[in-house]
């Protein structure tokens, strides 16, 4: 299981421009809404995850030593798992996760983006 970040860090670290936020959603749910300044790598369906991974993380996570935050739709949610541990099986080393998801995150009220 990969380290787990909380809403409190992570809002932190986004404030503080110290962290680079990765969506595991499909495209069109992320389309429709995710963190603000999130960048998306599917993580499902899960069979293409690592796919998936490996062709979007250079374009999308240039910097292997960034700390970087997955997450999905909430806790039950798979995908920011099986992202994350491609992640650093490609050699990132600093990646962590957001167990409760974009649900927690829109529970209490913070703001999300969206590319529609």
């Amino acid at each position: 299981m990969l380290p787990l970040i909380t809403r409190t860090e992570l809002l932190s670290g986004m404030e503080a421009g110290t962290v680079v936020v990765v969506d595991t959603m499909p495209v069109a749910y992320f389309a429709k809404e995710h963190l603000p300044e999130a960048r998306n790598i599917p993580g499902f369906p899960y069979e293409q995850a690592a796919e998936f991974t490996d062709r979007l993380a250079p374009v999308v996570l240039p910097d292997k030593t960034a700390a970087i935050v997955v997450y999905c739709a909430n806790t039950p949610c798979r995908n920011s798992e099986f992202v994350g541990r491609r992640l650093l099986e490609l050699g990132y080393t600093n990646v962590r996760k957001y167990r409760e998801g974009i649900e927690d995150w829109v529970a209490n009220g913070l703001p999300t983006g969206s590319s529609s």
